[in-house]
């Protein structure tokens, strides 16, 4: 199996994604038989297995073709099978964004094969950084944007086995985090190649918090910000504040809405051979494209400017009609706890009549609110003959709050097929 049925163990009532006939079998028993669809609970969140090894085959083409390294960023899944799936596909390492999330990373690197692990964020929590400083095989690179920030670390890596790498990140007046000037940026880069414990090993930044859409206009900031980007790298090299970097001088950014204008600007800069000076490897962590969605980044990807080969939404909702309290109004038994809602409402996309009829599409449904346990679904036109046990298909917008309300994932065959079935489990370890 591809993903974590068979060290998943046994299935029970702690596991809301499976069925109360299941309880009591161990998990990758139970996927072998390949159940069908109408055999599982509701509400449901499923992944394709199609849709996924696909989109990570396309994003990895894409990043070979452009020329740049990925790390894709973990905490979209926090899924180790997910994350041995991308490695193996070529991806350079893993990203992550807390202290939990790079431990976790580290803790499974034998069994994920992780090489590199690069922590977007200021590592500041004094037991994680001295975890850091003992001796370890797996690479990790962290970020500083002040000299404020490079103070605090400096007394817990003092004495480290290995200094531990440091990106110089970039901001914007707006932004996230981030040093918010080129000079700024340059005061850290030259604290840090000043402490002892740490090395200075390249620049990075998140281009995603400062544009929202794929306009004219934001394009332009995004491109303006990521000539800073490599402004400052180059600052670094002119002024010799890079010493020796086992592995490369990483210049990293690049989420999962813009990648394509990282490449174009900061592709230039991949040398990995170091043939052309220091060793400097670009790298994008785009995360959301394993998943990709039927929403927010359906909308902006990349791929739908023509970067590449089109990614395929792999996640979907399974809500069951519960009540139909007035015309034109359905009840399902979905709700926050269970969808994602902060980046677009779900999209009705299907209909299975009575739970096991086959999966056929479904015009004139739009889901309007959600509570905790509930969703409203408006209907009108054919959708309005909607009754009580239909259960619906869902589209999901940002998968990154999808992962995280499942620690079990049922894996379809095909979730578009007339008879989707069974065959696996996704284990994720969202703490």
């Amino acid at each position: 199996m591809d993903y974590d049925a068979t060290t998943t163990g046994i299935l029970g009532p702690t596991h809301k994604a499976a069925p109360v006939t299941a309880h009591g079998l161990d998990a990758a028993a139970h996927a072998a038989t390949r159940p069908g669809l109408d055999e599982m609970p509701t509400p449901l969140v499923t992944l394709d297995a199609g849709s996924a090894r696909h989109n990570v085959a396309a994003m990895a083409a894409w990043a070979r073709a452009a020329g740049v390294d990925l790390a894709p960023h973990g905490k979209t899944t926090m899924a180790p099978s997910l994350w041995r799936q991308q490695l193996a596909a070529g991806a350079w390492g893993i990203t992550v964004a807390t202290p939990w999330q790079l431990t976790f990373a580290l803790a499974t690197a034998a069994t994920t094969g992780l090489r590199t692990v690069l922590a977007a964020y200021p590592v500041l929590d004094p037991a994680v950084l001295r975890h850091l400083g003992r001796a370890r095989t797996t690479r990790v690179l962290v970020w500083a944007d002040g000299v404020d920030v490079v103070a605090a670390m400096a007394p817990h890596v003092t004495g480290a086995a290995e200094p531990l790498d440091v990106l110089v990140e970039l901001g914007a007046p707006g932004g996230r985090t981030g040093a918010r000037s080129l000079a700024a940026a340059v005061e850290t880069a030259r604290a840090v190649a000043a402490t002892d414990g740490l090395r200075l090993a390249g620049v990075a930044g998140y281009e995603g918090a400062l544009a929202h859409d794929a306009s004219p206009a934001s394009l332009t900031v995004v491109r303006t910000y990521l000539h800073d980007l490599r402004r400052l790298h180059e600052s670094l090299l002119a002024a010799d504040l890079y010493g020796p970097v086992p592995g490369g001088i990483v210049v990293s950014a690049g989420g999962s809405a813009y990648f394509d204008a990282v490449a174009d600007l900061l592709a230039p800069l991949h040398d990995p051979a170091g043939e052309r000076g220091p060793a400097v490897r670009t790298v994008v962590r785009a995360g959301a494209y394993l998943a990709h969605d039927d929403g927010f980044y359906a909308g902006i990807t990349p791929m739908g400017r023509g970067a590449g080969e089109g990614f395929q939404a792999a996640l979907h909702g399974w809500v069951r009609v519960i009540s139909r309290p007035e015309p034109g109004l359905a009840l399902a038994d979905g709700g926050k706890r269970d969808l994602p809602f902060d980046e677009g409402l779900p999209t009705v996309q299907a209909v299975r009549r009575g739970g096991t009829g086959d999966t056929t599409a479904l015009h004139g449904a739009s889901v309007t609110a959600l509570n905790d346990q509930h969703t409203f679904v408006r209907l009108t036109g054919q959708a309005q003959d909607l009754a009580v046990g239909d259960v619906l298909r869902l589209g999901l917008s940002h998968p990154c709050t999808t992962f995280d309300k499942w620690q079990l994932i049922p894996v379809l065959d095909d979730a578009r097929a007339a008879q989707p079935h069974l065959v696996d489990y996704l284990r994720t370890v969202f703490g």
